[in-house]
């Protein structure tokens, strides 16, 4: 490929759109929509990330060779065709899909409209599921390994498999519509009382407080299959034959019930999201997380056996399941297993990307940090800081610059052990789900106290969630029974029994963390800000919370700022900027 081969990789009209700028096959910028709209998982054509990114690369639309989508009408269509023709799905159903096919199609006209010289290149539709093995191979350190992809659905598909090896990527296998792991887990998301898209990770966490007592009533809605494939007892759906709501298209993505009149039947009433949580819901959260890795590891097993590689590389929805991916060297024979931070269809942006650049391109460098986002000045933070003086002296708040970044991060490393809450505004802001240090919230994981205090000053949530710790890279081995990298928190490991008191704040019900490794070359403000907590209390980790309240993580300073000032917040950091609340406002 010729030199400066400017792609745009995009998520469009789908949950979480996206876009990023790949120059001669190195990532320079990706960003998902919602931080920029406010607007959760915001699902549509992703021109202000789009904006920003062209922005990064110091480019506009004309210099752009090649527009990378990750979707393909063609992909798997003559299944499409044969299931319309067995089954006669509702006309609804398919009226929903083909005008979301059609958005899809229209992306050339939405890219005409955007600002800037025309786009005169090329459009690639890559299919769904081959942009997801794209996003987790090619970005990972492996020469050689297997890959996976496990949603939803997407281009006809729910998985799908093969491996990579070197610039080389097969596709060799798929779990085709209905059956879908992930339309499992939201439809019993869903039933519990959690019926927003994207709610799964709360079902995650609240299985850690129930028993099996509910097993066998949940493993009936999903079966195994002999070629590692898993397929849904249907009666139990209606994603397969009826109208679901389904909205995709400029703003928050909605999706309408996915369980059927039978699973009530079988189960009882669905609880309604005002409902309390009885011991019945918290099990049947345990059989549905038990159930799902059941079908996971079957899969990971049969294709381990199958291509003999003891690396895995994995991506889509379901890679967010981070309870089951960091049990993945217990139940398999994978030692090495990746996960990139935008693991989900966001991270299909530069999976579509890099399956155009590696048509004729070389491999890519790996990802090892998610800092892929929009930075801001110190002359930006001050002036806000500045604009904004009457405003932060009505909350009794100090304003002090504190240039000299030893005694910045000393500063803030003694406010979280004297159990202040601190948000952590710093550098580019991180690319996926996870707040990773830069866009961070934190705390000091030995207070008992501290998931009240954030709930109660912050974060307004189920009481139920966990907290992350992030923890220096060296002492992973001392605090938790694995020894692994986990730089986007995307896998849980068991603390170790004899540290579990010493970290209550982090450590979950089922004695687990969900950690973020953290070195000093992918960040070395955080790695420092961590290392003067451990100087000052012997604990090298701190509590990281993701940097909002009740919307997507902050992206500007304003926004930083907006929710320290109508929050309990006690300090924020915001570049080399101290704010800081009297004691008695606080």
């Amino acid at each position: 490929m010729a030199s400066d081969l400017l792609i745009l990789g995009i998520n469009a009209y789908h949950a979480d759109a996206a876009a990023c700028i790949v120059r001669d096959g190195r990532l320079v910028a990706a960003a998902e929509e919602e931080r920029f709209r406010r607007i959760k998982h915001w699902a549509g054509f992703p021109s202000q990330a789009i904006a920003y990114c062209l922005k990064e690369a110091k480019a506009d639309l004309g210099n752009v060779t090649h527009v990378a989508v990750n979707r393909s009408g063609r992909a798997n269509l003559l299944r499409k065709l044969a299931y319309v023709a067995s089954h006669r799905p509702n006309p609804r159903l398919l009226f929903g899909r083909l005008r979301n096919r059609k958005q899809v199609a229209g992306i050339a006209d939405e890219l005409r409209a955007l600002p800037g010289r025309p786009f005169a290149g090329s459009i690639g539709y890559i299919e769904h599921h081959l942009a997801h093995l794209a996003s987790a191979f090619y970005p990972s350190p492996f020469a050689e390994a297997v890959v996976a992809s496990v949603d939803g659905f997407g281009d006809f598909a729910s998985a799908a498999w093969g491996s990579g090896s070197g610039t080389a990527l097969s596709l060799d296998g798929r779990v085709l519509f209905p059956h879908s792991l992930g339309i499992f887990y939201q439809a019993m998301t869903q039933y519990l009382g959690f019926p927003h898209y994207g709610d799964e990770y709360k079902l995650m966490g609240l299985a850690a407080y129930g028993d099996a007592s509910c097993r066998d009533e949940v493993k009936r809605l999903l079966s195994l299959c002999d070629d590692g494939s898993f397929a849904l007892d249907l009666k139990y759906f209606r994603h397969h034959s009826e109208d679901i709501a389904y909205e995709w298209h400029g703003g928050e993505p909605v999706c309408g019930p996915l369980f059927s009149s039978a699973l009530v039947d079988a189960m009882g009433p669905a609880r309604s999201p005002e409902e309390p949580i009885t011991d019945r819901h918290r099990n049947l959260a345990w059989a549905t997380q038990a159930a799902y890795e059941d079908a996971f590891f079957h899969l990971l097993n049969t294709l381990q056996r199958r291509y003999g590689h003891h690396s895995i590389a994995l991506a889509g929805g379901c890679a967010y399941n981070s309870v089951a991916n960091g049990k993945i060297r217990d139940r398999t024979a994978f030692t090495h297993c990746y996960l990139q931070s935008a693991a989900g269809d966001a991270g299909g942006a530069i999976g579509a990307a890099y399956a155009v650049w590696h048509r004729a391109g070389a491999r890519t460098a790996p990802m090892t940090h998610a800092y892929w986002g929009p930075s801001f000045t110190e002359d930006e933070i001050g002036a806000l800081l500045a604009d904004r003086r009457a405003a932060i002296a009505a909350e009794h708040c100090s304003v002090r610059r504190v240039d000299d970044e030893n005694e910045l991060v000393d500063n803030t490393a003694r406010a979280i052990a004297d159990g202040l809450v601190v948000g952590w505004f710093q550098g580019r802001m991180e690319w996926g789900p996870r707040a990773l240090g830069n866009r961070s919230i934190l705390g000091d994981p030995r207070r008992a106290d501290m998931k009240n205090i954030l709930n109660l000053k912050i974060k307004r949530r189920e009481s139920f969630r966990p907290f992350a710790p992030s923890v220096l890279r060296e002492a992973v081995a001392d605090w938790f029974e694995r020894d692994d990298d986990v730089p986007f928190m995307l896998q849980v490991f068991p603390i170790r029994p004899d540290r579990r008191a010493q970290i209550p704040a982090v450590t979950h019900i089922d004695g687990t963390g969900r950690l973020q490794t953290v070195d000093r070359a992918s960040n070395p403000s955080y790695y420092s800000l961590i290392e003067s907590f451990r100087r000052l209390t012997g604990v090298p980790m701190v509590l990281n919370t993701s940097f909002n309240e009740n919307e997507p993580v902050v992206c500007r300073p304003e926004e930083a700022l907006d929710c320290f000032l109508r929050t309990k917040m006690d300090v924020l950091v915001l570049g080399d900027y101290l704010v800081r609340r009297e004691a008695g406002s606080r």
